[in-house]
C-alpha cells in the first residue's frame, strides 16, 4: 500500500511540480526559495499520504502545504526583525491577503506562470548546459541524480551547474516574466533550442551504453506540448512540437532485440507510432496555417513528415526532402545541414552525386571528429562498390563515436565490407 502511495506521489509530482514552482516563483520572486518550498510540500506528501490517502485534488494540497511553509518562514523572519508587535500583525495580515489573492487566480494566469518559468530557466545569460539542467530540474521535475544519469555526468557536477544557474539568474536580476515583443524572438529561440537539445540527447545518445534514452524524449515532448498550449500563435513552437512528435514515432523501431541501433531505411515501419505521427502532422499543419515562411524547426518537421507518410522506404520522396534541405540550408546554414542534404541528394539522384557533396565537407573543421560524416561517406562508397575505402570510413567513424551501441554497429558495417 505504501509503495502504491509513493508511486502515486511520484506521478502527481511529475504533473504538478512545474506549476507549483512557477506559481511560488511568481509569489516569492525567488526561484531557489520556490523550489525549496515545493520540495517541502513533497516531503509532507511523502510523510502524510501513505497514511491519510491521496487527497482529491493533489495539486491544491501541495500548493496549500507550500503556502503554509512559506508563511511559517515569513513569520519566523518577522520575529527576528520586527521592532514591535503591531508591525508584525500588519505584515502578517498582508501576507495572508496576498496568498488569498494568489490562490484565487484563474487557470490562465497559472499558464502564464509556466510560460514565465520556461523563459526564465532558458535565459541566454546561462550556458547551454546550465539551461538544460535547470529546465529539467524545474520543469521536468527530475532529480539531480536522474539528470546526471541521463547526461552521463557526476551528480555533483549537475548539482553545481544548477546552483550556479540559479545564482546567475539572481545576480543578473532576470525578471520572472514573459519578455516583451522586442526581446521575445531571441528568448524563444533559446527556449526551443533547450527543449530540442533535451530531445536529441534522448533520441540519439551522444555517449554511453544506450542508443536512445526514451525518458529524455518524453520530457522534451511534454515541455514542447506545454509550450504549444501556452504560445499558440508562435509557428516555430508548433514546428518543434511537430518535429519531436514525428521523430518520437520511430523510437520503438530504432532498436533491435538486443538494443542494437536500426537505421531509418532498415526499420519496420509497422512499429512506428501512428498516434504520434498524427499528432506531428497536425502540429505541422498548425504551424503552416499561421502563415509566413516555415522556420528551421518546421522545415525539419516537414522533412520528418515526408518519411512518416512513406509506408515503405521505396515510397520516400527524396527529391522533396532534398528541396526541403535546400530551404533549410538557406535559412539556417550549417555543416550538419549540408551533410544531411548530401545524403538526401544521394538518395534522390545517386550515390555519386551525394559523395561529391560529402567530399567537399571533409575539410570542415567542425566535422573533424563527427562520426556521422565518415559513416555517411562509408555508406555511399559501399553503394558504389568501393568496399575497402568504405571499410576504412566505417572504422574511422567508430573511432570517433562515444556511444557504445553506435560504435559496435559501425564496426559491424566495416566487417561487412570485407565480406
Amino acid at each position: 500500500m505504501i509503495s502504491d502511495a509513493k508511486r502515486t506521489i511520484e506521478a502527481v509530482w511529475g504533473i504538478e511540480s512545474a506549476r507549483l514552482i512557477a506559481a511560488l516563483t511568481r509569489f516569492t520572486g525567488d526561484l531557489s526559495l520556490a523550489e525549496d518550498l515545493a520540495q517541502d510540500a513533497l516531503v509532507a506528501a511523502l510523510e502524510q499520504w501513505p497514511e491519510s490517502g491521496v487527497p482529491r485534488n493533489p495539486g491544491a494540497w501541495l500548493m496549500t502545504a507550500a503556502k503554509h511553509r512559506a508563511i511559517d518562514l515569513y513569520r519566523r523572519s518577522l520575529r527576528l526583525q520586527r521592532k514591535h508587535q503591531q508591525l508584525g500583525y500588519q505584515a502578517e495580515a498582508q501576507q495572508e491577503q496576498d496568498w488569498r489573492e494568489f490562490e484565487a487566480r484563474p487557470d490562465d494566469e497559472v499558464g502564464d506562470d509556466l510560460l514565465r518559468l520556461i523563459f526564465m530557466t532558458c535565459h541566454p545569460v546561462l550556458s547551454t548546459e546550465a539551461r538544460v539542467a535547470l529546465t529539467l530540474r524545474m520543469l521536468g521535475g527530475l532529480t539531480t541524480e536522474e539528470i546526471a544519469r541521463a547526461f552521463l555526468a557526476p551528480a555533483a557536477t549537475i548539482a553545481q551547474r544548477i546552483v550556479r544557474a540559479k545564482r546567475s539568474l539572481a545576480e543578473a536580476h532576470v525578471p520572472f516574466e514573459v519578455p516583451g515583443a522586442a526581446e521575445r524572438a531571441d528568448r524563444l529561440a533559446s527556449v526551443l533550442e533547450v527543449i530540442y537539445l533535451i530531445f536529441n540527447e534522448g533520441y540519439s545518445a551522444s555517449a554511453g551504453e544506450d542508443w536512445i534514452r526514451p525518458g529524455l524524449c518524453e520530457e522534451a515532448l511534454r515541455l514542447g506540448r506545454i509550450l504549444a498550449e501556452l504560445a499558440p500563435q508562435e509557428a516555430e513552437v508548433h514546428g518543434l512540437a511537430a518535429l519531436m512528435e514525428l521523430q518520437a514515432s520511430r523510437l520503438r523501431a530504432r532498436l533491435g532485440p538486443s538494443g542494437e541501433p536500426i537505421l531509418l531505411m532498415d526499420q519496420n515501419r509497422a512499429r512506428w507510432d501512428r498516434l504520434l505521427i498524427r499528432r506531428g502532422l497536425a502540429a505541422l499543419e498548425r504551424a503552416e496555417r499561421l502563415g509566413g515562411a516555415l522556420g528551421p524547426y518546421a522545415l525539419q518537421a516537414a522533412i520528418a513528415a515526408s518519411h512518416a507518410r512513406a509506408r515503405t522506404p521505396e515510397e520516400t520522396d527524396w527529391a522533396r526532402i532534398a528541396a526541403l534541405y535546400d530551404a533549410l540550408a538557406q535559412l539556417a546554414p550549417s555543416p550538419v545541414v549540408e551533410l544531411n542534404r548530401a545524403v538526401a541528394l544521394a538518395m534522390a539522384f545517386g550515390a555519386a552525386v551525394g559523395l561529391e557533396r560529402i567530399d567537399a565537407l571533409t575539410s570542415e573543421p567542425s566535422l573533424t571528429d563527427y562520426p556521422h560524416l565518415p559513416a555517411a561517406r562509408g555508406d555511399l562508397l559501399f553503394k558504389l562498390g568501393r568496399y575497402e575505402e568504405a571499410r576504412a570510413e566505417f572504422e574511422r567513424a567508430a573511432s570517433f563515436s562515444l556511444n557504445a551501441r553506435q560504435r559496435q554497429q559501425l564496426l559491424e558495417r566495416a566487417a561487412a565490407c570485407q565480406r
